[in-house]
């Protein structure tokens, strides 16, 4: 999904990290970004600037998944791609409510794992 550039390897890789597929990248961003939601969700006393941070990290995360999967040369089935874009469109949304509406953001940590689950072979995005 996520392309290998120059930037993504900088963003989210160590220089002295061995080289790691994609899939496998991928699976860890969202393991990272799920262990922030979480941690923001159960985390007692003044929380909003973490959660924040964790919406932010997560939706930076879901908009690079989408700009890959709208690509021409992304090699994934059409209909999966189609349906990780509605994820990201869904994330985003949700994500407005958290911080607007205080909606819950158990939602977004169990895409984050159902989409986890997929990298895995756990089990289809559906």
């Amino acid at each position: 999904m996520i392309a290998q550039s120059a930037a993504a390897q900088a963003a989210y890789a160590r220089p002295e990290a061995p080289q790691r597929n994609p899939r496998a990248l991928e699976y860890d961003l969202l393991a990272r970004a799920t262990k922030a939601l979480t941690l923001a969700m159960h985390e007692d006393g003044p929380r909003y600037g973490r959660l924040l941070a964790a919406l932010d990290e997560n939706q930076r995360l879901w908009s690079t998944l989408a700009a890959d999967v709208a690509e021409p040369g992304n090699g994934l089935p059409q209909k999966l791609r189609a349906q990780l874009f509605y994820l990201y469109e869904f994330t985003a949304l949700h994500s407005r409510a958290v911080r607007d509406k205080g909606a819950s953001v158990e939602v977004l940590i169990d895409i984050n794992t159902a989409v986890m689950r997929g990298l895995r072979g756990q089990g289809a995005v559906t």
